[in-house]
C-alpha cells in the first residue's frame, strides 16, 4: 500500500490484557524498524493503545537507547500502555476512524500495527478498510496476542506458552504442597484460570500431571458444560483413591444453558460479560455436598506477568512476529497479519505464516474435542503434543539486588497539531 519509497513514520499499539511477551513483539518491531531508516521514520507508540491514537497521544520512540528497546525483549506489561476499547462499526461510528486518517495524516504515518486479540484484529482490519476508502496510504498490519490462545490462522498466540509453563508450575507445586497435609487438613484445591470460552490455559494446567495420582485430577473446560453430579463423583473418587484432589477450572465455566457459574453480572469495555471468583464457586460446593476442607487460588493478573518463568519459545515466537510485521509491511502487504506455523512436533519445529485480517477479525478458536479426553475432565496425549513444545525453554531476565531487572521507558510525547478529540 505504501507505494511511495520515502520515508514514512509508523504507529505501534498495544491493545487488550497485557502479557510476558507482548513487549518482545514490540522490541522486535522497533529493533527491525530502526534498520530501515529509508523506509521507516520514526515509531510512534499509542499511549494507552488505540486512544492514544485517537486523542493523538503519541510516543516518540526514537527517544529510547538501542539498549533500553532490546531490554524489552525481557519486560512484562505494556510499555507503551494497553487499553480495553473497541472502536464500533465502521458505518455507525466513521467519525472514530476518519479520526485515526487525520492523526496519521497529520504526523506521516504510513505504517500501523496493532498488537493484541481478537477484538484488535477487527480494529486492524477496519482501519485498513477505510485507509483504502479514503485513500490514504497506510500498511495495516495486526499482530497476535492473547494469553487465551484462541486466535486463528496462527499454531499458537505470543503470551500463551508463558502462561501455559507458570500455571502447569503453580499446580505441581501447589499440588505438592496439598499433598503433604492432606491426610490431616485441607483435601481440596483448586486453582481458577483464564479462559472465557477456550480451554487452553485449563489444558495446560494438565501438563503438570504425568500419571493418574498426580495433580491436577480434574480439569473443567468452558468447552465441556459442567454437569455437577458426574464432577462430585470424580472428586469423591480422587480422594479415597488419593487422599486429595486438586482441579484446574476456567474462568468461563458454564453449565448445560450456556450460564456461566461465575458471571458477576456486570460488561467491561468490550460488552464482554465479566467473570470471576468460579474456583471459590466450585470449591464450595464441594464443601457443601460432600464436606472436604478446600483452598482455592486465583493467579489471576500473575499468570499473565510472570516474566520470570517466561517460556523460551514464546519470547522467541512474540519477538519473531513484531519482526515479521515491519518485513511484511516493507514488502507491500496491507491487511494482514504474521502467524505461527507448527511444520513438526519431535523435534519442534515453526516458521512465520500469513493470514488475512478478515480472516482473523472476531473469531475465537476453542480447544479441539480430541484434546479433551472423553469423560471430559482432563487432556488427551494429542493435546499434550500440542501443548509440550510451546512451554520448553527458560528465557530468565536479568536481575539486579535479587530481583528481575526490567527497563521503564521515558515515554517522550509527540507535540500535538491538532484539535482535541474525546473519547
Amino acid at each position: 500500500m505504501n507505494a511511495a519509497h520515502r520515508p514514512t513514520n509508523a504507529f505501534y499499539a498495544q491493545s487488550g490484557g497485557v502479557t510476558a511477551v507482548i513487549n518482545a513483539s514490540a522490541c522486535g518491531l522497533i529493533e527491525t524498524a530502526r534498520r530501515h531508516p529509508d523506509r521507516i521514520g520514526k515509531v510512534f507508540a499509542g499511549r494507552n493503545g488505540i486512544i492514544g491514537a485517537l486523542t493523538e497521544d503519541l510516543i516518540d520512540t526514537s527517544h529510547e537507547s538501542d539498549a533500553d528497546i532490546a531490554r524489552l525483549r525481557h519486560t512484562p506489561g505494556g510499555a507503551f500502555g494497553s487499553c480495553r476499547y473497541k472502536l464500533k462499526g465502521l458505518d455507525q461510528h466513521r467519525v472514530q476512524y476518519e479520526r485515526l486518517i487525520e492523526v496519521f495524516r497529520a504526523h506521516d504515518i504510513g505504517y500501523f500495527f496493532y498488537n493484541g486479540g481478537n477484538d484488535s484484529m477487527d480494529t486492524a482490519w477496519k482501519v485498513s478498510q477505510l485507509s483504502e476508502t479514503m485513500g490514504y496510504p497506510l500498511a495495516c498490519i495486526g499482530i497476535p496476542k492473547t494469553v487465551d490462545n484462541d486466535l486463528p490462522h496462527t499454531d499458537s498466540c505470543p503470551g500463551f506458552g508463558s502462561v501455559a509453563k507458570y500455571v502447569a508450575t503453580s499446580m505441581r507445586e501447589a499440588g505438592l504442597d496439598v499433598a503433604s497435609m492432606a491426610a490431616t487438613s485441607t483435601k481440596i484445591f483448586v486453582m481458577e484460570v483464564m479462559g472465557r470460552h477456550a480451554g487452553w490455559i485449563t489444558a495446560a494446567c494438565g501438563l503438570a500431571s504425568e500419571a493418574a495420582d498426580e495433580p491436577p485430577h480434574l480439569l473443567l473446560f468452558p468447552e465441556i458444560p459442567f454437569a455437577e453430579a458426574a464432577f462430585l463423583a470424580r472428586v469423591e473418587d480422587c480422594v479415597k483413591r488419593f487422599g486429595y484432589c486438586a482441579i484446574a477450572v476456567s474462568e468461563g465455566l458454564h453449565d448445560a444453558d450456556g450460564r456461566f457459574l461465575s458471571d458477576m453480572g456486570t460488561r467491561d469495555a468490550f460488552g464482554h460479560a465479566q467473570l470471576g471468583g468460579v474456583g471459590q464457586v466450585v470449591a464450595q460446593l464441594i464443601r457443601d455436598r460432600l464436606g472436604y476442607k478446600y483452598h482455592w487460588a486465583l493467579p489471576d493478573y500473575l499468570q499473565r506477568s510472570a516474566r520470570h518463568l517466561a517460556s523460551k519459545t514464546d519470547v522467541e515466537q512474540a519477538y519473531a512476529l513484531g519482526r515479521a510485521a515491519v518485513e511484511l509491511a516493507l514488502a507491500g502487504r496491507h491487511g494482514v497479519m504474521p502467524g505461527i506455523v507448527r511444520t513438526a512436533d519431535a523435534p519442534y519445529a515453526w516458521e512465520i505464516g500469513v493470514a488475512e485480517l478478515k480472516d482473523v477479525a472476531n473469531v475465537e478458536r476453542k480447544m479441539p474435542r480430541e484434546f479433551i479426553s472423553a469423560d471430559g475432565f482432563h487432556i488427551t496425549d494429542r493435546c499434550r503434543a500440542y501443548l509440550a513444545p510451546l512451554i520448553a525453554g527458560e528465557d530468565v531476565p536479568p536481575s539486579r539486588n535479587g530481583l528481575p531487572d526490567y527497563v521503564r521507558l521515558k515515554n517522550i510525547a509527540v507535540p500535538r497539531c491538532l484539535e482535541v478529540f474525546t473519547v
